[in-house]
């Protein structure tokens, strides 16, 4: 059930992170399917298989080491940079802005980071595209996290000790549930980010996480109205 939140639980709030990918965007943004095209595209094309067999792999090293990138440095050694440059080469003109979501951002007190498992150019030219960028103070990428991808308990210890963010002062959004387990053990509020109507339009069954559902405070399917909800309850006022 997609919950409004309550105020009492984020009035403490002075750190808002939130992921970016099917998160701060929505699901039915045609943005993330060209990342995950250009991926199978990039697996293939290192190992000459069919698309297929490109594909299935790619899941698999996602599933095990949390990023096909992590996956593919593990096992082939490959240039992390060449990936992200390639696999990010994609139309972002499909993204549409929004600016609802950037007055309700722009508005909570305290700071804003972007946390992401995708690199800096990318976070970057994505929170533009939907009109958000200047509202965030920091931008914490793979290449910040040496390459070591959520949801590793060491890549949220370096992110808060970088930016001095105390867990329970922080909040975060997440459209993965397995990527709020960590949060949740540092004392975070943590808010899972669903697809409208809870019905993914690509992703697989394997990226759901009814195992970590304990680790959820709050879920919604509305991001720009939940955070508009938080800031009209005059949260920090």
């Amino acid at each position: 059930m997609t919950m409004l939140p309550d105020p009492a639980r984020f009035a403490h709030v002075t750190d808002w992170v939130f992921d970016l990918d099917n998160t701060l965007y929505p699901h039915h943004s045609n943005l993330f399917s060209q990342i995950d095209v250009k991926m199978t595209a990039y697996v293939g094309e290192l190992l000459a298989l069919p698309r297929d067999e490109a594909r299935k792999l790619q899941k698999e090293l996602y599933r095990e080491y949390g990023t096909t990138l992590n996956g593919l440095m593990t096992r082939h050694g490959i240039d992390p940079d060449d990936f992200l440059e390639k696999v990010h080469d994609i139309d972002y003109s499909w993204l549409v802005p929004d600016p609802v979501l950037g007055t309700a951002i722009r508005q909570l007190p305290g700071r804003k980071f972007i946390f992401t498992n995708g690199d800096r150019r990318h976070a970057e030219r994505t929170a533009r595209q939907l009109g958000i960028l200047d509202h965030f103070d920091d931008i914490f990428d793979i290449v910040a996290a040496g390459l070591n991808p959520k949801p590793a308990r060491q890549t949220y210890e370096k992110f808060a000790e970088l930016h001095a963010v105390t867990g329970h002062n922080a909040v975060m959004f997440e459209d993965l549930a397995r990527n709020l387990s960590v949060p949740k053990s540092l004392g975070m509020t943590t808010v899972l980010v669903v697809p409208r109507n809870f019905e993914p339009t690509f992703s697989e069954i394997w990226e759901r996480d009814p195992a970590n559902e304990d680790d959820v405070d709050f879920v919604t399917d509305d991001l720009a109205g939940f955070l508009t909800a938080i800031v009209e309850e005059g949260v920090g006022n």
